[in-house]
């Protein structure tokens, strides 16, 4: 069995590390974890990847540096460590992508891209802007990451329903559940090399007719 060397991008809480380690250690995800870095000290997701003996950086946006040496602070460890898939998990720091890393980095978004997504739109901000506009479905998103927010080619989206008693923290819970098993099918169409970006369309698959949504409850 060969394993997908992955490194993980997290800033806070590791929710969604712990969801992906979880599955790894079910045997349901074939991933070798070569390095977690965090944007914080502080963030609590830190201890998940050291209760497993996972490789650990923290890697703050300096004042001092430039954006040209913060991603160099993030991708040059990456490349030492072998990773050939970087996944964002909560990380909320903006960074630069290196050409040698294009389509080769993830992130999961709690919305439908492209609607409440972008600079400042993260955590129960996305959950309290759809339930203001009134939208009747959500979900969540995971794209390509490149040099803007919440930008790049579209792998999969995920879908729930919207109700009319929802608060912000009611369809957090939900769409996280969707996120749960967004992301890892994401990074098994990554390792089957199932997703490919074309140049004249935003995703094309190697299924010809596209990668199924993961179901939405």
């Amino acid at each position: 069995m060969t394993l997908l060397p992955i490194a993980v991008l997290i800033s806070g809480g590791g929710t969604t590390l712990k969801n992906l380690l979880e599955l790894r250690d079910s045997g349901k995800l074939d991933v070798d974890f070569r390095l977690v870095i965090s944007s914080r000290s502080d963030a609590k997701g830190l201890l998940f990847a050291e209760q497993a003996k996972i490789p650990t950086l923290i890697a703050p946006k300096r004042k001092s540096q430039s954006a040209e040496q913060h991603s160099e602070s993030v991708f040059g460890p990456i490349r030492e460590s072998g990773a050939e898939l970087v996944v964002m998990g909560g990380y909320l720091q903006h960074v630069l992508i290196p050409e040698d890393f294009e389509n080769r980095v993830i992130n999961i978004h709690p919305s439908l891209i492209p609607a409440f997504c972008g600079q400042g739109m993260y955590g129960l901000k996305v959950h309290q802007a759809a339930i203001d506009f009134g939208v009747k479905v959500s979900g969540c998103t995971v794209h390509f990451v490149d040099n803007q927010y919440d930008h790049g080619p579209i792998l999969l989206q995920s879908v729930c329903e919207v109700f009319k008693d929802d608060t912000a923290e009611s369809l957090q819970q939900r769409v996280f559940r969707l996120e749960c098993e967004a992301l890892p099918e994401a990074i098994r169409q990554y390792a089957k090399k199932s997703t490919v970006v074309g140049l004249g369309d935003r995703t094309q698959r190697g299924d010809p007719q596209g990668s199924k949504p993961v179901a939405g409850g």
